[in-house]
């Protein structure tokens, strides 16, 4: 009797097994698979630098992209982008027209808006807090060398107030090639007939006086370093390290602050918005928007893969994939940043052009 509950029981214990194994076949555990690891090579603004390296952080773990990003300067950006050694520039103006027809010689450039910056006046002024008035005007003869003190009657006119010292002006500029100075010259063009006249704009200009230090963090630096300094300085840049920064009048005659929220303003209601998306937002007329601010764009290719930008498909699948994101979820990361994030309507128009992206003329598979 005893033989025969040891048989049942040893019968059992290999039905029962047998059932575990068809059940554990018939519902597997899901493996999670990696997606495959691709690398993007990308150079240019340094003024996006902090944001491409965060995004940069986020992208790799959620999509294993990795985002190799050199920042040069826009100018450094924009000529390694059309010498094709890198997959997209980081650019803070947008292609000129000469630097689109050399673009074309490999395939169709697209130019992507993905943030807004202010480009902010900071000074290093003992004793003088942030909100220091200025106007372009001023800030051009500054530039220009004809006003040399801090107690010069011009500053004091629009500062009725404030004890301003008895100091020399140093004026820092950026000594590279720069989207920055682009958009600041740019200003400074349209405030003053002397400077349209003898300096211009470009990313890079012929600076009357001043000392020149290289990037954003260059200018930072010699600026907070300088007593009596006066430097143009991205608003991320400014924020993070806690500069006094100056309030410019605008449009409507109003002084204005850079903030991300004043920011934001020049980007709405972009008058006459070309359809490539190659816009300037500088002295922008919606109420409230500081003037000295921009977009920051990337430049790459509509069909990266025939233009030689990217080695493969699956390349260009992770470009589309880092675009995607910055104009996605990316988005939702700019002001925690310091940068100010598109308008809604500006924002799906640059989606729309990622989404068209194509690899030798065909739909880009999606990265998976």
């Amino acid at each position: 009797m005893n033989k025969i509950y040891v048989g049942i029981g040893v019968l059992a214990v290999v039905v029962l097994g047998i059932f575990l194994v068809n059940n554990k076949s018939d519902k597997p555990q899901q493996a999670e698979v990696k997606k495959p690891a691709v690398t993007i090579m990308g150079a240019g603004s340094t003024f996006a630098a902090p944001l491409y390296s965060q995004l940069g952080s986020e992208i790799k773990k959620s999509d294993n992209v990795t985002i190799n990003y050199q920042p040069v300067g826009s100018g450094a950006g924009i000529t390694q982008f059309i010498a094709n050694t890198v997959s997209f520039g980081g650019t803070d103006v947008a292609l000129k027209d000469t630097e689109v027809e050399q673009a074309r010689a490999h395939g169709e450039p697209l130019n992507l808006p993905v943030a807004f910056g202010a480009i902010t006046i900071s000074y290093n002024l003992p004793g003088v807090k942030s909100g220091l008035k200025l106007d372009g005007l001023t800030i051009a003869n500054i530039y220009l060398g004809n006003i040399t003190n801090w107690s010069d009657d011009a500053i004091k006119s629009l500062n009725p107030s404030v004890n301003l010292p008895d100091l020399a002006i140093t004026p820092v500029y950026r000594s590279d090639s720069s989207g920055t100075t682009s958009q600041f010259t740019s200003y400074l063009k349209g405030q003053s007939a002397d400077w349209a006249e003898q300096i211009g704009s470009d990313k890079t200009v012929k600076w009357p006086t001043g000392t020149g230090s290289k990037g954003n963090d260059g200018v930072a630096a010699t600026t907070s370093q300088t007593e009596g300094a006066i430097g143009y300085v991205e608003l991320a840049y400014a924020l993070q390290n806690k500069f006094t920064v100056a309030s410019v009048k605008n449009k409507d005659g109003q002084f204005v602050s850079p903030s991300l929220d004043s920011t934001s303003k020049a980007g709405e209601n972009i008058p006459n918005l070309p359809s490539d998306l190659r816009f300037n937002s500088i002295d922008s007329p919606s109420k409230g928007a500081y003037p000295i601010a921009s977009p920051t764009f990337i430049v790459a290719y509509a069909d990266p893969c025939s233009a030689g930008s990217v080695k493969n498909a699956e390349q260009a699948a992770g470009l589309q994939t880092w675009l995607s994101f910055i104009l996605g979820s990316g988005q939702e990361s700019m002001k925690k940043l310091e940068y100010a994030p598109l308008s809604k309507s500006l924002l799906t128009k640059a989606q729309d052009k990622v989404a068209a992206m194509t690899c030798n003329g065909k739909a880009i598979s999606p990265k998976s």
